[in-house]
């Protein structure tokens, strides 16, 4: 595959794993789901998709064409956004949601 083809495909993929990791802390916030003693699934799909965004940006950047570099920073605007609400979106569920409703 040529760069272009594999920036396209890695950008795809960012999205895909900033997607997986969003709604894996969302899922923390359904009815019936206490907070567990040790780490869940939920948490290991969450740690390993965060995991797998850090090469896949590299491979991103990488292969992008710098000659167009808002092309580049608009393909990252969507799994970046998603990526911050994912964080902000677990902090908020460890240190508000769980102690207010199952402590």
């Amino acid at each position: 595959m040529r760069a272009p083809q594999i920036n396209r495909v890695s950008s795809i993929v960012l999205i895909v794993l900033a997607l997986t990791a969003l709604l894996t802390v969302l899922s923390g916030y359904l009815p019936g789901h206490p907070p567990q003693s040790d780490e869940g699934t939920a948490a290991h799909i969450f740690q390993l998709s965060i995991a797998a965004l850090v090469p896949m940006t590299l491979l991103f950047f990488a292969t992008a064409d710098w000659t167009q570099p808002l092309r580049s920073v608009r393909r990252l605007a969507f799994p970046a956004a998603a990526v911050v609400l994912a964080f902000a979106a677990l902090y908020y569920l460890e240190h508000y949601f769980y102690p207010a409703h199952y402590r």
